[in-house]
């Protein structure tokens, strides 16, 4: 391929990535950060996991996204009652055109190209392990038969900080499976009024499509083409072992309040990201600054405390900015 064609490509991804982002801040005020991690983690072909105070607009910033991405869209509610078949489906007894009864599956919200675990941590953990194929191998199996998903698919997750009524962590297996962590934080003085001025009116915002599973799934593919240097893929491997208690250049913070550290999924979302985040500036290579722009995103969910660390009420932050000023 010319080198005009991938230039004209590149200026495609960065044209829908901006209106993208612009569409969906004039829904979502005040988070632009979170905006840029959610649209980010989506070119990567990855999951999100966002978390915040109930009332930030956490659900209201996936279905602005649903909206722009002009994507098939379910939204689960999960509650500590909700089963894992509510949730991927289920065989039953139906009778066919010849007048025979015979089981069929039905397939549960799952199957969509977008889905939404609202309040993902208030439903039971057999529950939420409902989603662990799924997000994995992008299929679901009923013990008999497995069924592929459309993609693109992503599940966009919310969840309650873990300190609040009818919560309960998620497992360690499911967080991995995120690419992002992403924290809503609380807006401020001004914000809120934008948020107040837009939310009371007679005509409250949307946003309004951009893109479509054709162009997404071109768009991964060229976040997947960027290239990354051997150095940068080393600093990428040595963050990733320097959130291990064990490894000989682990900072001090991480030995002593680190059970367990990023997994090979941990490194594989650092790059991929980079590798978005490079092409967002219209470069074709990665450097040691994109690595570090997601690394908190990236990693935060993926540091495990032990139990000093959760007695300490040590933050998963602090741990990987020590990381990071301690890996050269």
């Amino acid at each position: 391929m010319s080198d005009n064609a991938v230039e004209a490509r590149v200026d495609r991804f960065v044209d829908a990535y901006s209106a993208a982002r612009d569409e969906i801040e004039g829904v979502i005020v005040g988070q632009t950060e979170v905006v840029d991690g959610v649209l980010t983690a989506i070119f990567a072909a990855g999951h999100v996991l966002l978390e915040g105070v109930p009332g930030l607009g956490k659900t209201s910033l996936v279905r602005a996204l649903a909206d722009v991405l002009r994507l098939d869209f379910k939204r689960v509610q999960f509650t500590p009652d909700l089963m894992p078949s509510d949730v991927t489906g289920t065989r039953v007894l139906v009778e066919s055109s010849e007048g025979r009864r015979e089981f069929q599956f039905q397939k549960g919200p799952l199957f969509a190209n977008l889905v939404l675990a609202d309040e993902i941590n208030r439903a039971s953990p057999r529950t939420q392990s409902s989603l662990l194929e799924a997000m994995q191998e992008r299929s679901v199996s009923d013990g008999v038969t497995t069924y592929e998903l459309d993609a693109p698919f992503f599940v966009m997750a919310t969840q309650n900080p873990l300190d609040m009524e009818g919560t309960y962590p998620l497992p360690e297996a499911q967080l991995d499976r995120f690419l992002f962590k992403l924290l809503v934080p609380f807006p401020s003085a001004g914000t809120l009024a934008t948020i107040l001025e837009r939310t009371t009116s007679n005509e409250p915002p949307h946003a309004a499509p951009i893109l479509e599973r054709d162009a997404i799934i071109e768009y991964q593919r060229l976040v997947r083409e960027v290239l990354i240097a051997s150095p940068v893929r080393d600093y990428v491997i040595r963050l990733t072992l320097a959130t291990h208690p064990h490894c000989d250049h682990a900072p001090e913070s991480v030995r002593e309040y680190v059970a367990y550290g990023a997994s090979p999924r941990g490194a594989q979302a650092l790059e991929l990201s980079a590798k978005g985040r490079a092409l967002m500036d219209r470069r074709l290579n990665v450097d040691f600054e994109d690595v570090r722009a997601v690394a908190l995103p990236a990693l935060r969910h993926r540091v495990l405390l032990n139990f000093e660390g959760s007695a300490e009420r040590v933050v998963p932050d602090t741990l990987v900015t020590d990381v990071l000023e301690s890996v050269q």
